[in-house]
């Protein structure tokens, strides 16, 4: 099977990146993140007073357990499932706590022995996209929308020891703070931007909420899902 290139955006040269390290707190736990695009690498690289490297490996992905979950069976529920597992949420009580212990409790896919897993990344501005879905002032509709707001793209996640044993070190980009910080910033204002003005629209009179999947009792594998 042929390479694929794979960027991982740090504030350092990474050449080989160490399995067990890092932190567990990440959208989909314990992992290197990476993105097929540079670009984006570039944006993820630097902070608003530190430059950075977008690092480019190549990887070959045959026979590896991958994880697509932006492909069926995996929904937008398994994601958000997945997100609240690992990422650091501030709830209120009520609504949004019993949300997530149910999201957790149907819909939490087996994900910790897979090689590698593909889905969305989530910046800081998804987290208020997951938040309004869990008050439920917003649709499940207007979540699966929200998370191609900013055009984040898919994110690339090496999870196993042999998937990181793949990893093969191609070069490093440098990362002018100056030039892509504003960037990242740009792109994460602007998905807000479309997530309000998406909150306006009127939702369809059969469009479901939260509420609604908790009192109908939705499981994993319903249809409407």
């Amino acid at each position: 099977m042929e390479n694929i290139t794979l960027y991982h955006g740090s504030t350092k040269v990474i050449e080989k990146p160490i399995w067990g390290l890092g932190n567990p707190k990440n959208d989909y736990g314990l992992g290197v993140y990476c993105t097929e695009s540079l670009e984006l690498a570039k944006e993820w690289a630097c902070t608003e007073r530190s430059d950075g490297f977008a690092n480019q490996y190549a990887i070959d992905f045959e026979k590896l357990n991958i994880l697509r979950l932006n492909s069926k069976p995996f929904h937008i529920l398994n994601w958000l499932s997945i997100l609240l597992k690992n990422r650091t949420f501030v709830l209120s009580q009520g609504l949004p706590t019993e949300a997530k212990t149910y999201l957790l409790d149907n819909f939490l896919p087996s994900y910790e022995h897979y090689d590698l897993i593909i889905g969305y990344r989530a910046d800081d501005s998804y987290f208020s996209f997951a938040n309004a879905f869990l008050n439920n002032t917003i649709s499940l509709e207007q979540l699966r929308k929200a998370m191609f707001l900013g055009k984040l793209g898919e994110q690339v996640v090496l999870k196993s020891e042999e998937a990181f044993s793949r990893l093969i070190f191609v070069e490093s980009f440098p990362v002018d703070s100056n030039q892509y910080y504003p960037k990242r910033m740009a792109r994460d204002r602007q998905a807000r931007e479309d997530f309000q003005n998406e909150k306006m629209t009127v939702s369809p009179a059969d469009a479901v909420y939260m509420i609604d999947i908790l009192r109908q009792n939705w499981t994993n594998d319903d249809p409407r899902l």
